[in-house]
């Protein structure tokens, strides 16, 4: 039987880095965008908001860059706030790396299954998980949510060669990957 799974966002994911205002170390990015020409030059910040204190943080996207180099398209999503240009800013890696920042998907994502948890005393279970966007997560923790296991119980299945995947089931994935449940 085969059965698809989808890892969903559900909302942007929190940004941590430490406010200059407060202890805290978490913002929320708003998917709302900062643009500022210099006659030929442009500057490009995402905008978010700390998570205690309201205080707003800048996460440089273009720093000056040309304006003919620049997509007309892109500064025009950067002008209309786009949300989904939002996304795919903190997708980025460069990015992230660029603003020395990492993310935060804790309650920001959900496992979509094609239908019940599986029926511990069925037959075994093809399942394919595809991810809607890059969110790294740790594979025993899909199962278990998706067969309505504990994580120690998925742990004990993959050493005991009742999960099996060509994927690294051990560590984070953000990317497709197919696994086998045998019963």
């Amino acid at each position: 039987m085969l059965t698809n799974w989808v890892v969903a966002p559900t909302r942007l994911p929190l940004v941590l880095r430490r406010c200059h205002t407060c202890p805290s170390g978490t913002f929320r990015p708003n998917g709302k965008f900062r643009v500022n020409a210099h006659h030929k030059l442009i500057d490009a910040w995402l905008l978010a908001l700390c998570t205690t204190c309201g205080d707003t943080a800048k996460f440089t996207v273009l720093e000056r860059a040309r304006v003919r180099s620049v997509r007309p398209a892109l500064l025009d999503r950067m002008h209309d706030n786009d949300s989904a240009l939002a996304a795919e800013v903190l997708a980025d890696p460069l990015v992230l790396r660029r603003n020395r920042v990492a993310l935060d998907w804790a309650g920001a994502w959900r496992l979509d299954t094609s239908g019940p948890d599986h029926d511990p005393d069925g037959e075994a279970v093809d399942v394919s998980v595809r991810f809607a966007a890059p969110i790294p997560l740790r594979p025993v923790r899909l199962i278990a949510e998706g067969c309505g296991l504990s994580r120690a119980e998925v742990e004990r299945l993959i050493d005991g060669g009742k999960v099996v995947s060509a994927a690294r089931l051990n560590g984070r994935l953000s990317t497709d990957f197919t696994f086998l449940l045998k019963r």
